[in-house]
């Protein structure tokens, strides 16, 4: 798969509520916006050539809603404000593919020569009539 990753500023965070029947493995796009949050092995999140498994846990995974007027409660996850290394496809990617896309913007990350964070955030929403997968990583500069 060729993708082009992009660097992301995301301004502002965008809001989730937890939802525990969502699964990022077979993602229904009925379902509406979704985020899944994972945590990387430590021994392969800034790995060229990562091996299995590249995946740790996962840490959250809920719907997108407008947070309570007096601000997101605790069981509330957000996509934090921040700079990420960001790749989408304008369809629902399998597992395998989302996580090729995902080694993908770690490689451009690693060649940047930046240092993408020990999380990868996999969101799934609809554009234009369209399912979309997109791959959101945290990095510091070199």
């Amino acid at each position: 798969m060729s993708i082009s990753v992009l660097t992301m500023d995301l301004r502002g965070p965008l809001f989730y509520r937890p939802k525990e029947e969502l699964d990022p493995f077979a993602y229904d796009p009925a379902s509406g916006e979704a985020l899944f949050c994972f945590g990387l092995n430590p021994s392969q999140y800034r790995c060229f050539e990562p091996g299995d498994p590249y995946l740790s846990p996962l840490i959250f995974k809920g719907e997108a809603a407008a947070p309570p007027s007096g601000g997101a409660g605790e069981d509330w996850f957000q996509l934090p404000r921040g700079t990420y290394l960001f790749a989408q496809a304008r369809e629902i990617l399998a597992r395998d593919q989302w996580i090729d896309m995902a080694i993908e913007v770690q490689q451009e990350g690693l060649w940047q020569r930046l240092q993408p964070g020990p999380r990868l955030y996999l969101r799934y929403l609809r554009e234009d009539g369209r399912g979309v997968t997109q791959v959101w990583r945290p990095f510091t500069g070199s």
